[in-house]
């Protein structure tokens, strides 16, 4: 399970460090702008995708140290609409890679999670603005009498927008408007694993975890809703909604394999490593880097983002200065 103890990083947190490979990087160093609606951080913004948003200039306001949504847009609707009309341009212009994947599925923005939702935007748009995603995670297990505790796994489709053909935890999916959590946990149970209602009874949440992972699609500051459903072994998941190719129970030596491969779905990462601890496999005694995977199990993504615009710079360490005027 874990490497030579003299090397000072082990696989596990070169594993943790990859799925945050952004949070670590300083932010770019200041490079990257917040994103501010209605006086309120609500993402980051790149510099490609800010060369961009200077051809918008009646949408964003395009400031020396962040990026604002025009504040002439008041309400929830006019903000929707006036970004999607950006959004639609770029999509049509094939601006950037992540919109080849836009499916009319849309992510509410907000301050903070429980607040109320400042606009939408379809979820292949959020990377580009570093907006805060949140989804749920669940980890389909089994107490297999001989080769004790198991993982369920699904292969993702080949036809999937982002990571076609990967790994990926049993069951996940993102929370998107008008669905609260349980209820996307057991609407993604059906749809993807058909998990039947006496089974699905068993579901336990067990906390969440977050990350802020950079790929060439965009940032991807995201907080996963996590699942536990002990499973009968005789049990088989089977996918109904074609975004599955196929499912494989593994014990906990080869899940660990699996999620150290390449061809594991980085994101997914950090709910297996948790479940993994939470049921003693993974232990201060046997990982000499314990204390620093589980500091990246829980990013902390709402208390970087909580700032009102006079404080929403961010540093290359991620904390916040004052060095911005109130409009």
């Amino acid at each position: 399970m874990t490497d030579n103890h003299t090397d000072p990083m082990s696989r596990l947190l070169k594993l943790a460090n990859k799925v945050n490979c952004f949070y670590l990087s300083g932010f770019h160093a200041g490079e990257c702008r917040a994103f501010v609606v209605d006086g309120q951080q609500v993402g980051l913004v790149r510099p490609d995708v800010m060369k961009e948003l200077l051809n918008h200039p009646q949408v964003f306001q395009v400031h020396p140290e962040y990026v604002q949504l025009n504040p002439a847009f008041r309400d929830y609707a006019e903000r929707s609409a006036r970004v999607e009309e950006v959004l639609r341009k770029w999509k049509a212009d094939e601006k950037f890679i992540t919109l080849h994947g836009w499916r009319e599925e849309y992510y509410e923005v907000r301050a903070q999670f429980n607040t109320q939702p400042l606009f939408k935007m379809d979820r292949s748009a959020t990377c580009l603005f570093g907006i805060r995603k949140y989804g749920v995670d669940i980890n389909g297990y089994v107490m297999d009498p001989i080769k004790g505790l198991s993982i369920w796994l699904q292969k993702r489709s080949p036809n999937k927008q982002t990571w076609p053909g990967y790994w990926d935890n049993m069951v996940s999916g993102g929370l998107s408007v008008g669905f609260g959590i349980n209820e996307t946990a057991i609407k993604e149970a059906g749809e993807e694993a058909s998990i039947p209602n006496n089974l699905i009874e068993k579901l336990k949440n067990v906390g969440c975890v977050s990350l802020f992972f950079e790929s060439e699609r965009g940032l991807f500051p995201n907080t996963e809703f996590v699942f536990d459903l002990e499973l009968p072994p005789d049990f088989v998941p089977s996918n109904s909604d074609g975004e599955v190719e196929t499912f494989e129970l593994l014990p906990v030596n080869e899940c660990l394999e699996r999620i150290a491969s390449t061809n594991f779905k980085t994101t997914s990462v950090p709910v297996v490593l948790d479940f993994l601890i939470r049921h003693g496999y993974i232990t201060a005694e046997n990982e000499p880097n314990f204390i620093q995977i589980m500091e990246l199990l829980h990013v902390p993504l709402q208390t970087m983002y909580n700032h009102p615009l006079k404080r929403c710079k961010i540093t290359a360490n991620g904390e916040a200065t004052e060095a911005l005027g109130k409009v």
